[in-house]
């Protein structure tokens, strides 16, 4: 189906309050080539051209997971899951994983670490046409420090050669992005805490010069408070996580935060689909303080982009519209959630090509039925997902 108009009840065609009411969208080639009033398209487009007609649903942008990880599973031991698996049966299991991202409106996704540059083989198969997935952008190995955070996947250095060094691999095997795990984390038994740097400031500055000199961009895993400063300092694109952590607790910083926003790094707060176990574990208290400090970041003008860490223990493949949810659950409007998914997450990952709906765009699209600007749960009822014009998804194949 190289060509097709469909006509629908609702066209969001991004920003999200930008929407077009009974619109329809000409896709041809993989491109989209006109949008409007249904009316006016129907009686322009050639007869003979294919009709879909979807009552009762919206046409919107496809979506973006900014971060997720396909090689791992998602179960309580990644680990082991990634690192004791054979190449060719983890091979496959990440195809599945991207397909299940496909089936739930996601076009375009963000693999922020990997095993052996097996992101960037899916991500050729699937620009071939040999595979069916959404596009994406891979990091390959993420860099940590000597028994840090994910040190697992093969990227640990301690030296600004070893550092210059790794990037290069990187590049060299096909990397979109470079990722730098600037803080601890919480998966590798005995790294650094959350809250501790596994960089120096200068360290993080080398990374982003030397990323920038294979005209690569830069996210930065930073949990820490100082850490965020230092990779917002550095020159990073996005800051994953950002969650303001301290030996002592949250503790947030307003002049990062207007430097976050004067220098245009966007925010993925990574929240999976089970964030209200996760907050229950939380507390209160702290889950209180988080809220606050998102809606004050919310205030100062952060661009937040959508992201799901799936793979991660808990952090299922197929549920990305529960983690928009909880940016509904602080008071969010649809309007701002759908734009984190879309036109920010396509201006953060750097993707001129995507975002929104209009003429010359690659034909990433989803159509829902509902409306997901008054009921955001509408996402979930995928009829039909385009991934650069191709008929991805449909009814009869889920």
């Amino acid at each position: 189906m190289s060509k097709v108009l469909i006509i629908a009840d609702r066209v969001v065609a991004g920003p999200a309050e930008h929407l077009i009411a009974d619109g329809a969208v000409l896709v041809d080639s993989g491109v989209v080539v006109a949008v409007g009033a249904a009316a006016e398209l129907d009686v322009s487009v050639d007869a003979q051209v294919p009709r879909l007609r979807c009552h009762g649903a919206t046409v919107l942008p496809g979506m973006a997971d900014c971060h997720v990880h396909l090689a791992f599973d998602a179960g309580p031991d990644i680990v082991g899951a990634v690192v004791d698996t054979e190449s060719s049966e983890l091979s496959t299991a990440m195809a599945d994983r991207a397909r299940l991202m496909l089936a739930a409106g996601v076009t375009t996704v963000r693999d922020l670490g990997d095993r052996d540059g097996l992101t960037v083989a899916l991500r050729d198969s699937i620009r071939s046409g040999a595979v069916t997935g959404p596009r994406i952008l891979a990091a390959t190995t993420p860099l940590t420090s000597r028994g840090g955070h994910c040190g697992f996947l093969g990227g640990e250095v301690t030296t600004d050669d070893a550092i210059r060094a790794q990037i290069a691999r990187n590049a060299e095997a096909g990397a979109d992005l470079i990722k730098v795990m600037a803080s601890g984390g919480a998966l590798t038994p005995g790294g650094p805490r959350m809250w501790e740097p596994q960089f120096t400031a200068a360290q993080l500055r080398l990374i982003v010069r030397e990323a920038a000199r294979h005209g690569l961009d830069v996210a930065a895993h930073a949990h820490g408070t100082e850490t965020i400063g230092q990779c917002v300092d550095a020159g990073v694109r996005t800051i994953e996580h950002c969650s303001w952590r301290t030996a002592e607790g949250i503790v947030y910083d307003s002049a990062i935060t207007g430097r976050i926003v004067g220098h245009d790094v966007a925010v993925c707060r990574c929240v999976s689909g089970d964030w209200e176990l996760f907050l229950k574990q939380m507390g209160s208290e702290r889950a209180q303080q988080m809220a606050e400090v998102i809606q004050e970041m919310r205030g100062a003008g952060v661009r937040f982009i959508a992201g799901t860490d799936a793979g991660v223990p808990g952090a299922r493949f197929g549920d990305y519209v529960g983690m928009l949810e909880f940016f509904a659950s602080l008071g969010f409007r649809n309007a701002e959630i759908l734009d984190m998914a879309t036109v920010n997450a396509a201006h953060a990952l750097g993707l001129r090509d995507t975002g929104v709906v209009a003429p010359g765009m690659r034909a990433d699209l989803v159509v829902v039925d509902g409306n997901p600007l008054t009921e955001l749960d509408a996402l979930r009822r995928v009829r039909y997902v385009f991934a650069a014009g191709r008929l991805a998804v449909r009814p009869d194949n889920g």
